[in-house]
């Protein structure tokens, strides 16, 4: 069984390496993307326009946006962003990964105040 598992991931690994290269070229890198955000305590609820590599200071975090990508054939549609979310005064972050703007919830932050989500790339 062990043997059937290891041969099976031996075939699929370049694969999933091939569909990673045909993926990178559907998709197109923005300049930077809008970032929403919650403050569940004082129902506050803002929208963070911010530029690649930008971090902001709100309430009692800091969010960081690396990098927000979008599908070339269609840039309307769904936005994907790499975000950084920390505590403020605390040196690891609450969360750290990509966001997808159609599905907040697959990969979301886990705050007792806050929620962030991407809600689009920006090339301005």
């Amino acid at each position: 069984m062990r043997r059937l598992a290891i041969a099976l991931a031996v075939c699929v690994f370049p694969l999933s390496l091939a569909a990673q290269d045909a993926q990178s070229e559907l998709v197109e890198v923005a300049q930077g993307g809008l970032i929403r955000v919650l403050d569940r305590v004082s129902g506050d609820l803002s929208d963070l326009e911010m530029m690649a590599g930008q971090e902001v200071d709100y309430g009692r975090i800091r969010i960081g946006m690396s990098e927000c990508r979008f599908p070339a054939d269609d840039p309307a549609s769904d936005a994907f962003a790499f975000v950084t979310v920390t505590n403020l005064g605390d040196a690891d972050p609450a969360f750290s990964g990509w966001m997808v703007a159609s599905s907040p919830a697959l990969n979301a932050l886990d705050h007792p105040r806050y929620d962030v989500w991407v809600m689009r790339c920006v090339n301005s």
